[in-house]
């Protein structure tokens, strides 16, 4: 095995001297919120993140409504208008943002120490109390009508969606809403059908919240009950009735006109949540086919023919249901057919004769190396512990994940990717200008 590098083997080194860093962490149901406290060494500012069930996956009746709701999260509460809550933000120097995903509207936070109590109290505020202003309801949807309009013509927002819809079933969480049906929800939507939503999804029941930085457990579990306390309601997550299985071979084209590329996605459902078996081992196995400059797709399709300035393989979408397994790259129309071909070629090349143990040794560093510098921040650590939540873990995780890594075998990598991956049923999506002899039209 190569030897490590100086900065790698710090961060090893750091780590084994503070191994046990769940004992840094304290987890704690505190008026009905799941919150973790992490106190770390960086002194004055604290970084919180936090997750609520009510994405688009929600949705009913009115696909646009979940998202609408989350965006009308920093328009004001009940009490204080978006210009007095923008004001005391930029007087301490705080942030607060809200996001909305297919599961989850995201939360995160940065403060120093002494502005924790403020901005907790803003955060619940916001979370509780929204104003749901008729004016701010207008402006909001035609903000998310401008930018679905915009995202039609965006060849990598339009191949994600399409490639998603292929492979998982109507009912699956992760099949997304297309564009189209946003855009007609959106100007259909009514600041009734959001106040619903808040009233019905919106609550502690499953309200994650994560703060890691220089604070006070005690005082920060404090701050949290007295903000939260009295607020019930909210939904869990969603979970898959079926896991969803490949029914290729199949193509989906989406035809973009006078686009200078093509983004091309092939994959397939994985059939796999993060915590199952085999998932960490597939995981490592596709990073050494396509994760960074090293990965087998980079050193062939773009170093060694050309053919592109991005390919990459990965895993997504498993944290609470089963994900997907697929490539994603970026081909010049004239260029497409031989990208495809020798996308395919490595793809297939690794999948029948798997990684060495020279590469999987490799990647193996790599793995416990990114994982380590991603931990090296308060906002780093945040969100790798809430996502660790999301998964089924608990903070103990964080000790365990790199000795999870070092565990793994060659066999089990290998017996892993011929399990549950199939070039053979494989579901391929190209949005761009594509040429004329593209197969399918978009579903």
């Amino acid at each position: 095995m190569r030897r490590l590098g100086a900065g790698l083997a710090l961060l090893l080194a750091a780590f084994g001297a503070h191994a046990a860093m769940a004992d840094r962490a304290q987890r704690v149901k505190t008026a009905g919120v799941d919150l973790v406290t992490y106190r770390t060494d960086v002194r004055d500012v604290v970084n919180i993140v936090g997750a609520l069930p009510a994405g688009d996956a929600f949705a009913a009746g009115n696909a646009a409504v979940p998202t609408l709701t989350g965006m009308m999260l920093d328009r004001g509460t009940v009490a204080l208008d978006k210009f007095a809550i923008a004001q005391q933000l930029e007087d301490v120097g705080a942030e607060i943002s809200f996001s909305v995903g297919a599961q989850s509207v995201q939360i995160r936070a940065r403060c120093l120490k002494k502005d924790l109590p403020l901005v907790i109290r803003l955060i619940a505020a916001q979370l509780r109390t929204p104003a749901f202003a008729s004016a701010e309801f207008s402006k909001v949807r035609q903000q998310l009508i401008g930018a679905l309009q915009q995202s039609l013509q965006n060849t990598e927002s339009r191949a994600q969606q399409a490639f998603e819809r292929a492979i998982f079933p109507v009912g699956h969480p992760n099949r997304p809403h297309s564009t189209e049906e946003m855009l007609a929800a959106a100007k259909t939507a009514s600041l009734e059908d959001v106040k619903k939503f808040h009233a019905k999804f919106y609550g502690p029941a499953h309200l994650t919240l994560v703060l890691v930085g220089d604070l006070d457990p005690a005082q920060a579990q404090q701050e949290i009950g007295a903000a939260f306390g009295g607020w019930s309601g909210g939904q869990d997550y969603l979970h898959a009735a079926t896991t969803a299985v490949s029914t290729g071979p199949n193509e989906v084209t989406v035809h973009l006109a006078d686009k200078p590329s093509v983004t091309v996605m092939l994959g397939q459902p994985s059939g796999l949540r993060y915590r199952d078996p085999d998932s960490l081992a597939l995981r490592v196995g596709t990073s050494v086919l396509g994760q960074g400059f090293t990965g087998r797709l980079m050193k062939t399709v773009r170093d060694k023919q050309g053919l592109t300035y991005h390919v990459a393989a990965g895993m997504g979408g498993d944290s609470l249901v089963d994900g997907s397994w697929d490539i994603s790259a970026s081909f010049a129309p004239a260029l497409l057919d031989k990208g495809l071909a020798s996308s395919r070629e490595v793809l297939n090349d690794w999948w029948t004769g798997g990684v060495t143990e020279a590469e999987l040794q490799e990647r193996k560093q790599g793995e416990i190396g990114s994982f380590l510098v991603g931990l090296s921040t308060t906002g780093g650590l945040a969100g790798f512990i809430l996502t660790s939540l999301q998964r089924g873990y608990d903070v103990d995780w964080l000790d365990r994940y790199p000795e999870a890594v070092r565990a793994l075998t060659r066999d089990q990598v290998n017996d892993a990717i011929k399990k549950h991956v199939n070039p053979g049923t494989m579901t391929l999506v190209e949005a761009g200008s594509v040429p004329a002899t593209a197969a399918a039209p978009a579903k």
